[in-house]
């Protein structure tokens, strides 16, 4: 079991690791950019423009791949006429480093949050997590101030998530809790929580347990048909996702 405890990384997080010199080719113009964290690590993102972009989108992806798989995610988002920063975290892509405690994994999203907001105006930013980033996305939107936080398959906390997968493996035996909820209830922003019927990954029942800690005007949209991969290329999410913005918009 302790080996189990110090071994989760290679249980979580799938990363797909690219060459410094690796050349990305994606049909949108966009930046690369580096962000120092607080213990001298670079991370690695990509930041995708528009030409008069209402605001930004800060987006936190899955536990497997890079940006080099992610990236095109910004056709949905630059489509509605946002900027769009994704980020690696530690060890993926070309960012440095390795994830090591949950702690590390919020503040590095922190910092890369902290530097696009010398760029853009906070109340222009939109939060948006998929899966395992669902958590930290939550957290940030709790510490800051942003336009909206957007939740993709998430997950109620990491041992919810296990004990439905892996109903044998004691709870208490997690390194990394993930505790969406609980993040969650600080959240002053709008929130919209968008999950797939056929998720055959996260089940969608964790949307339902998050609905207890939503505000009244939140949002928790099931996707008919959606399983947990390819959600920014499914229309319907793309139709209701633009609707929501542009009554946000209007406020």
């Amino acid at each position: 079991m302790s080996l189990a405890f110090f071994k989760q990384e290679n249980l979580i997080f799938f990363p797909e690791k690219l060459q410094l010199n690796h050349e990305f080719s994606f049909e949108q113009e966009f930046e690369e950019i580096f962000v120092q964290t607080t213990d001298g690590i670079k991370l690695h993102g990509l930041l995708f423009k528009t030409t008069a972009p209402k605001g930004l989108v800060f987006y936190l992806h899955g536990n497997a791949g890079s940006v080099n798989s992610w990236g095109w995610a910004y056709e949905s988002y630059t489509n509605m006429g946002y900027d769009f920063f994704i980020l690696d975290y530690r060890g993926y892509g070309k960012s440095e480093g390795s994830i090591s405690s949950e702690g590390q994994f919020y503040d590095d999203v922190q910092r890369a949050y902290d530097q696009l907001k010398n760029r853009y105006n906070e109340p222009e930013i939109v939060i948006a997590g998929y899966s395992i980033g669902t958590a930290a996305a939550t957290k940030l939107a709790s510490e800051n101030n942003p336009k909206l936080l957007i939740l993709q398959a998430p997950y109620y906390s990491l041992s919810d998530l296990a004990s439905n997968l892996y109903p044998i493996i004691p709870g208490f035996l997690l390194k990394y809790k993930f505790e969406t909820f609980r993040f969650l209830d600080n959240v002053k922003a709008p929130v919209a929580i968008f999950h797939g019927d056929k998720d055959e990954i996260i089940y969608h029942g964790s949307a339902d347990k998050l609905k207890a800690h939503l505000k009244p005007a939140d949002k928790n949209i099931i996707l008919s048909g959606q399983g947990h991969n390819g959600m920014n290329e499914n229309p319907d999410y793309q139709r209701k996702l633009d609707k929501l913005i542009n009554t946000l918009n209007q406020r």
